[in-house]
């Protein structure tokens, strides 16, 4: 006899238990006060690049941001969760960011907020430098 626990495994402990009906359907939220047009100024109306969401991943980069990015980062996935029921973690989040910036690169290229950002922050280097 095995002096070993037997525990369940992770698919029994997370499977589903039952099916969600039609009648515990959220409502839709209301977009909040500021945000109209975001979604066509991030390139999001149409596009077809997603985050590739809650899945295995076979490729990892490590990213280092600062103590103030890393709380705004905290602050919106808490957001996400409090306001409109969005669990997420940290590499969800940064995998839908990314995505967003990609798909309005792709549409918008030049004009893109991605490319405008980096030229704005390519400015800021030239003149700290005296260039």
């Amino acid at each position: 006899m095995s002096r070993r626990a037997s525990l369940p495994g992770a698919s029994e402990l997370f499977r589903l238990t039952s099916t969600p009906s039609p009648d515990s359907a959220r409502p839709a939220e209301a977009p909040r006060p500021g945000t109209e047009g975001r979604r066509e100024q991030l390139g999001r109306d149409g596009a077809a690049r997603r985050g590739s969401g809650r899945q295995k991943h076979d490729s990892k980069i490590t990213v280092y941001v600062s103590g103030e990015e890393l709380v705004a980062m905290e602050q919106a996935r808490l957001a996400l969760r409090a306001t409109y029921g969005l669990a997420i973690d940290r590499g969800r989040l940064v995998r839908e960011a990314v995505a967003v910036l990609l798909a309005d690169f792709e549409q918008h290229g030049s004009e893109s907020v991605l490319v405008q950002r980096l030229r704005e922050g390519q400015l800021d280097i030239e003149e700290a430098s005296g260039s």
